[in-house]
């Protein structure tokens, strides 16, 4: 009797490597013995993972039963990120990263584009571009400075302006006029 429950507990939890992970279901081999096949696979809520073939297992098996498993922890070391103690990063095998740094620092790095599907996009305080901005809307600035460090705004490739154009509170777009008192005479400043 003690020697069937001493065999039971050694059989409750296992370590492997996975050989197919699937969404709800994992393949996985225990040291060298056979694959064990319909392994339940748990992930956290909020937080989906398809690891690669290769990845570390850890495995349950309630009743020490090995028909029945269930993968609690699926883990690969290959692709591990070095943190500082108290960071937190998500990752993939490919080097994209979210990586919560100490000190309120938090970096994101795609190979690609960072596409964020949403109504608005707001930031509490500055934003700075390293690159080019491309905007596919409408803009509105509510003052402040638009040049490089306060100086004055640069365009190149031309402007194209919709309806009224206004320069310190004066109409410049092509439904402004110019008066004047008599053929030939200079003609006045915008109205």
């Amino acid at each position: 009797m003690i020697g069937q429950i001493w065999t039971r507990l050694q059989l409750l939890f296992a370590q492997g490597v996975g050989l197919m992970i699937g969404a709800d279901k994992v393949q996985a081999r225990v040291l060298d013995e056979e694959p064990l096949h319909n392994l339940n696979r748990v992930e956290p809520y909020g937080y989906s993972y398809r690891p690669k073939p290769g990845c570390q297992t850890y495995l349950l098996f309630p009743s020490g039963d090995r028909s029945y498993g269930v993968a609690i922890v699926i883990g690969d070391k290959r692709y591990q990120m070095d943190l500082v103690e108290g960071e937190v990063a998500i990752h993939d095998d490919e080097e994209n990263w979210v990586h919560i740094k100490r000190g309120g620092i938090i970096e994101a790095k795609a190979a690609t584009k960072v596409i964020a599907d949403t109504p608005l996009f707001e930031t509490t305080q500055d934003a700075k571009i390293g690159g080019n901005l491309v905007v596919m809307g409408q803009t509105n600035s509510n003052g402040g400075y638009y040049g490089t460090d306060g100086g004055a705004a640069q365009m190149q490739g031309g402007l194209h302006v919709t309806n009224d154009f206004t320069v310190n509170g004066k109409n410049v777009s092509d439904s402004h006029t110019h008066t004047s008192n008599a053929p030939g005479a200079p003609t006045s400043g915008v109205n």
